[in-house]
């Protein structure tokens, strides 16, 4: 009499994980400023570009992230403009403060 047993693969030889290599080293130019450290910040700056056009390409390239992120989604809501306009609230405030902090009623002034 002759018996067989199936004994599936993936119990009897397991394959060892693969191996991961590590990440290669991002170049400090490339890098986010999140993921810059502290002292790497002078030369993180120093690589920048401050050229007007430099600076319009920056703020064209915030503006995509966040309208791609918040704006531009299968499912939105209104998380994005309400973000835009709690902002837009806030700087206007900061820019108005001391106009508003000498229209204030003293009580003792």
């Amino acid at each position: 009499m002759h018996l067989s047993f199936y004994i599936p693969i993936s119990l009897c030889c397991e394959l060892p994980a693969p191996v991961k290599m590590a990440d290669r080293p991002v170049p400090l130019a490339e890098k986010r400023l999140m993921d810059v450290k502290l002292g790497e910040l002078g030369s993180w700056l120093g690589g920048r570009d401050f050229t007007p056009n430099g600076i319009i390409s920056a703020f064209r390239r915030g503006h995509d992230r966040y309208y791609n992120k918040y704006i531009n989604v299968r499912k939105g809501g209104i998380g994005g403009v309400a973000m835009l306009l709690a902002g837009y609230v806030a700087l206007s405030y900061l820019w108005e403060y001391d106009h508003i902090k000498h229209d204030r009623w003293r009580k003792y002034h």
